[in-house]
């Protein structure tokens, strides 16, 4: 088994690229392999496995940012919009787009099973949602694509449902945009770490 600095360094290299192209270094079963082994192995609190997710390319990708650039045209001020489809232009040029989802009736049900945790859960969904995403972008970038994650939801939720047919208890929550790299990521920050991190008895 690998040490923990492969593991950390594919972390640190996992960055938001938005300059991407329209092609993937590595094929769509190797993505979809990708989604699946994320999906058998990481964590859910009470094994509750609330996460779902769907994976969009090629015309089904540009199909999705065609639909967010309907609706945002209808809610952005007309002056603003230009500056908006611009940016939703940058997201279709990309090669794809992983939406995830939580499942509300596995949130209810740890609700029913668990009453004493039950305001807990919804947080604890969104965790395990979170924790899916990262693993999903990190590997995708281990592999050598770039990827950004966006979060047009709830705006484009019922044009979403409607046109891919997604179960009414898939609660969308973000879109992760892949693609190949087309130019490295901006200059990442980071406070001190002094200002993150105590250690006690150590």
């Amino acid at each position: 088994m690998a040490g923990s600095a492969e593991l950390i360094s594919a972390i640190a290299a996992r960055r938001s690229v938005y300059a991407l192209k329209k092609e993937s270094v590595i094929s769509d079963a190797k993505v979809q392999e990708i989604i699946e082994q994320v999906l058998l192995n990481v964590p859910s609190s009470f094994n509750s496995q609330s996460s779902r997710i769907m994976l969009l390319v090629k015309g089904e990708h540009d199909k999705l940012w065609d639909i967010t650039k309907e609706v945002l045209k209808g809610v952005v001020p007309a002056e603003a919009y230009p500056k908006t489809e611009e940016r939703l232009n940058m997201f279709q040029g990309a090669y794809g787009t992983v939406l995830f989802f939580v499942s509300r009736s596995a949130v209810q049900s740890m609700q029913e099973k668990f009453a004493i945790y039950a305001d807990r859960f919804p947080v604890w969904a969104g965790h395990s949602d979170g924790m899916h995403q990262f693993a999903i972008w990190t590997a995708l970038e281990a592999e050598g694509l770039g990827a950004n994650l966006q979060h047009y939801n709830p705006l484009i939720d019922a044009k979403v449902a409607a046109q891919w047919n997604v179960d009414p208890d898939w609660e969308l929550t973000a879109e992760l945009v892949f693609g190949t790299p087309a130019a490295p990521a901006g200059e990442k920050t980071a406070e001190p770490i002094e200002k993150r991190f105590k250690v006690y008895g150590a």
